[in-house]
């Protein structure tokens, strides 16, 4: 039986601005494996080394707020990209509860091989530039205005 009475239409899936997202974040995430498993990376993985490659030496909190991670989140990333030989942490001279996680040159090498990323995810999607800006400045409102709170 459908609902069909007008004070449950807020809770119709149509209606929500939560459920579009989450289907295009599953659809896009899913375009991006198998150009990562080339490359031996999860896409979890692709961000951090992305953040990497842009600031070369970053510390854990940096990350986590970057990326919009938690720390229980990052901890295993770290740990499986250095035994991939892709970054080193170590603790921070000047305070040792940082963890400093910086670039190895495998991981630096590894830029090389990623550049092919940007250009093939683009041809998976019929979006004009128009409408990738006016995408990608709409979220990133949302996801300013969620860290401006912290």
């Amino acid at each position: 039986m459908v609902i069909t009475e007008k004070k449950y239409n807020s809770l119709r899936l149509k209606n929500q601005l939560c459920f579009p997202l989450y289907a295009v974040s599953n659809i896009i995430t899913r375009k991006y494996k198998p150009i990562l498993d080339k490359l031996d990376l999860t896409y979890t993985q692709y961000i951090v080394m992305m953040v990497l490659w842009e600031e070369k030496k970053v510390n854990e909190k940096f990350l986590c707020d970057t990326l919009c991670l938690k720390s229980n989140t990052i901890a295993p990333l770290l740990k499986k990209l250095e035994a991939k030989g892709y970054i080193k942490k170590q603790k921070d001279t000047a305070d040792e509860r940082n963890l400093v996680i910086t670039l190895t040159d495998t991981g630096r090498r590894l830029q090389d091989e990623a550049l092919c990323v940007p250009e093939t995810i683009a041809k998976e999607f019929s979006l004009e530039t128009e409408e990738v800006i006016a995408l990608y400045n709409t979220l990133y409102k949302i996801i300013d205005a969620e860290r401006r709170k912290r």
